[in-house]
């Protein structure tokens, strides 16, 4: 006689399906946003659902999916960019504004825009890995200090420490691409 093994570990689709349902188009901006590129970004929310339904339980949500998520996708996403180093665009939106202040910018002007972006990208791709995302998850999703000290399990104080070294680095490195427009 055979002994029957139940299988403890819940069936993905009756709780992952409600949560993509909900939040995967967050998911998407979140890669996006980092990427710069709409099939990255899929290829993010693809691997950020298949590593969920892989899990041998929920992970704990407690707090909200999308925090989780949007980490999720911010770390996927950077995964992608560094091993890239892109050379595509990304929705930069200050860097943007600083050069293409006009209501018609001239095609020099959107193109330089276009280099800083990718500069900035690729500076970013440079950072250690907590580094980048800190300043993803502040500068791209737009989250405080103090809900980024609780995604990552952290201090404020940290958070702040860590963001002032990186806009640094980030202006130092930036800095002779920017010309008139610092």
């Amino acid at each position: 006689m055979h002994a029957v093994i139940a299988n403890t570990r819940p069936d993905p689709t009756e709780w992952l399906e409600p949560i993509y349902r909900e939040h995967s188009r967050a998911v998407i901006q979140s890669a996006y946003r980092v990427t710069g590129n709409a099939e990255d970004a899929e290829d993010v929310l693809q691997t950020v659902f298949i590593r969920l339904a892989r899990r041998a339980t929920p992970p704990d949500f407690s707090g909200g999916a999308l925090p989780y998520l949007r980490r999720a996708a911010t770390n996927a996403a950077l995964d992608i960019v560094q091993s890239k180093r892109a050379k595509t665009s990304v929705a930069f939106d200050e860097i943007t504004e600083a050069v293409t202040r006009d209501d018609a910018p001239l095609p020099d002007t959107i193109q330089h825009g276009r280099e800083l972006q990718a500069r900035l990208r690729k500076a970013v791709a440079g950072l250690s890995r907590r580094s980048a995302e800190i300043f993803t998850l502040r500068y791209y999703e737009g989250l405080d200090n103090k809900a980024i000290a609780e995604a990552l399990d952290t201090s404020t104080g940290t958070v702040a420490v860590t963001l002032h070294r990186v806009r640094e680095r980030l202006k130092t490195e930036m800095a002779p691409h920017m010309g008139g427009t610092q």
